[in-house]
């Protein structure tokens, strides 16, 4: 992926919108896309297959905005989250949680450069500023967001399970 995302207007100052900016998507070859997709056990004509999953899911790298990438691969939020909490989905989940990380990255970096070059008199660059550097952990995760199916909620539901069978076996 590009470290600087491009313009998507003609003239760069009417690019005053977070989505106004896109990256380059992930290479085919990116580890972020070799998730295990979720596959439909009787696809029908517009379900989400394989390939939109993993075209969803560099979108998203690009943009940062769950409903950019949804509008780019023609599915809806509602058809995409569905999925997202199936069981058998959860490749597809943690790959959805890692290109946000990508995406929150560029956005910040986005915000970064805008209040930089924004000067001291804009005041919202530099509100944009102290939200971006307020906020910038990259192990932040809301905790309302932990909820079954959830990447990050698994992987801590498999670890407590582990060392829960563990202690029964000795």
């Amino acid at each position: 992926m590009s470290d600087h995302p491009t313009p998507t207007r003609a003239t760069p100052r009417q690019a005053t919108s977070a989505v106004a900016y896109t990256a380059e998507p992930p290479d085919e070859d990116d580890p972020l896309l070799g998730f295990a997709p979720y596959l439909h056990a009787a696809p029908r004509r517009n379900s989400i297959t394989p390939d939109v999953q993993r075209r969803f899911v560099a979108e998203l790298a690009a943009t940062g905005i769950v409903k950019q990438a949804a509008l780019a691969v023609g599915k809806s939020l509602e058809a995409l989250y569905k999925l997202r909490a199936r069981p058998g989905a959860e490749g597809f989940a943690a790959a959805w949680d890692a290109a946000l990380v990508y995406g929150v990255k560029r956005l910040e970096d986005c915000a970064m450069e805008r209040a930089i070059n924004g000067g001291l008199y804009n005041l919202r660059a530099n509100s944009q500023l102290c939200f971006v550097l307020a906020y910038r952990g990259r192990y932040r995760i809301d905790a309302r967001d932990i909820v079954p199916g959830q990447s990050t909620y698994e992987r801590i539901r498999e670890e407590v399970l582990a060392e829960y069978h563990a202690q029964q076996r000795s």
